[in-house]
């Protein structure tokens, strides 16, 4: 494996066995494994659990890192092609990435979706434009309509819970004051449906997820064994659910019209996950998301800090889950 930028992008057997390893660091560090090697990140983006788990990763396999926000103690850099420079940024992508990749062995970049135009995020014109600057290994770590290492952990998550690969795997839409970004719940989707996963995407109207990503996620299930389907019937989506993966993104229907998602986001406050959603439907239902998350607004205090919520175990594979992506890419 020379890069880690899509999990649609990785054989699952090889997807199956990035778990294995996971699990075997966890439990059987090798805190010399990555001895002299060094990991540059590149956060265009704030980040909690991703910057510390890359580092916590590194170093407890015996490397080093060095992180750069963009802006904040470096140059702003400018990642349009054929712009005119004559604003803030004062250097360009294609200058500062090859040198970055030249000090470290591996690179991580993230970078959000720019929120304005679906076909350009979807088709991650920004992300795939610097991956072509860099000849290291490069990790995605979330770009406009993907997030790669997130989708990793939570299926070592699921595992962990002894979630069956046939079970059923809900990914609703929740409640935020404003529109997010699609690269978690589009990563998350694909992650499910190559588990094997009956997976159901509950979202109110206007909030679908793109063609583009249901149809690849149905031919991951096809092959694995599930299958994917979507609804707005949030009774009927719950029932027998063994996971309700709780994520905010924006509204598809008019993507990059804020004052038009306003409007459709207005009325749906009510889309913030309670204990009574599970009732008698989905009594063992257990609740995900990949942080961070807006309590009383996405998911109520009583469901976070109670019996079914898998949130900290999930963050917490985000570290041997990155430890196997490193080791692979760079133990020689």
């Amino acid at each position: 494996m020379k890069r880690f930028v899509d999990l649609a992008a990785v054989p699952r057997e090889e997807v199956l066995a990035l778990l294995a390893l996971a699990q075997r660091l966890q439990h059987h560090p090798e805190p010399r494994a990555l001895a002299g090697k060094i990991l540059g990140l590149v956060f265009f983006n704030p980040s909690l659990r991703t910057l510390a788990s890359c580092q916590a990763a590194m170093l407890r396999l015996g490397g080093g890192s060095f992180v750069i926000n963009p802006g904040q103690g470096s140059w702003q850099l400018e990642t349009r092609t054929g712009t005119v420079m004559n604003g803030a940024a004062a250097e360009h992508v294609r200058e500062a990435l090859p040198v970055l990749a030249s000090y470290c062995d591996a690179l991580g970049i993230r970078a959000f979706a720019e929120g304005k135009d679906l076909a350009h995020d979807l088709a991650e014109t920004t992300f795939g434009a610097m991956a072509a600057l860099i000849d290291k290994p490069l990790i995605n770590l979330e770009s406009a309509a993907n997030h790669p290492c997130q989708a990793l952990a939570d299926w070592k998550t699921l595992d962990d819970l002894a979630v069956p690969r046939s079970g059923r795997f809900v990914l609703s839409w929740a409640w935020h004051p404003r529109a997010l970004p699609l690269a978690v719940p589009a990563a998350v989707l694909h992650m499910a449906a190559l588990r094997g996963m009956e997976v159901i995407v509950l979202r109110p109207e206007g909030f679908a997820l793109p063609p583009p990503l249901m149809q690849s996620a149905r031919q991951a299930a096809a092959g694995a064994g599930g299958s994917v389907r979507e609804t707005s019937e949030r009774a009927a989506a719950l029932e027998g659910a063994d996971i309700l993966y709780v994520k905010e993104w924006g509204a598809t229907a008019c993507y990059g019209d804020s004052a038009a998602d306003a409007r459709l986001r207005a009325a749906l406050t009510d889309w913030c996950v309670r204990e009574e959603w599970f009732a008698t439907a989905a009594p063992q239902c257990r609740v995900m998301h990949c942080l961070p998350v807006r309590r009383n607004t996405a998911i109520a205090d009583a469901v976070l800090d109670g019996p079914r919520s898998a949130v900290q175990l999930e963050a917490h594979n985000r570290l041997p889950t990155q430890m196997a992506v490193l080791h692979q890419l760079l133990k020689s």
